[in-house]
């Protein structure tokens, strides 16, 4: 008897990803970036979205088919109680890649390129005074990856 087999490759996105650590807002950070790296990072229409919405900025290089992604690592669910309690509402601050809790910011870049692209992008956010650090993250090593394909 024949036995045939199907081979299904599974795709898997190209793509880097930058973690930033800053104090600032998400559309500040996005200016700057902007003004440092020479793109266009807008506020998406979409939000990752579970129990809390986390923000997103977009921009598609088209000469370079890149694709750049600002996603906020952290949001907050506020709660309600009974209306015969003290507070009528709490926040409660949940992260979109939880084994990263001290990362405010994730860049997602996708597209082909080689490691360099990543490490110079990385170097042009640490020159800006507001940004803490910035750095490479091995997408690999992320247990919760699944929440950065979109």
């Amino acid at each position: 008897m024949q036995i045939h087999s199907l081979g299904l490759d599974v795709f898997e996105e190209e793509y880097s990803l930058i973690g930033i650590h800053t104090t600032l807002e998400d559309y500040k950070l996005a200016y700057l970036l902007n003004k440092k790296l020479g793109i266009k990072l807008s506020k998406s229409r979409e939000e990752i979205s579970s129990q809390a919405s986390f923000s997103i900025f977009d921009y598609v290089d088209k000469e370079y088919d890149y694709e750049y992604f600002l996603i906020a690592n952290s949001a907050k669910i506020e709660t309600y109680t009974k209306p015969n309690e003290l507070l009528l509402s709490s926040e409660l601050k949940t992260y979109l890649i939880s084994e990263k809790k001290k990362v405010d910011f994730f860049i997602k870049i996708s597209g082909s390129f080689n490691i360099n692209f990543t490490l110079q992008i990385v170097e042009k956010i640490k020159e800006i005074n507001t940004i803490i650090t910035s750095y490479s993250i091995d997408k690999n090593s992320l247990k919760s990856k699944d929440f950065l394909t979109f």
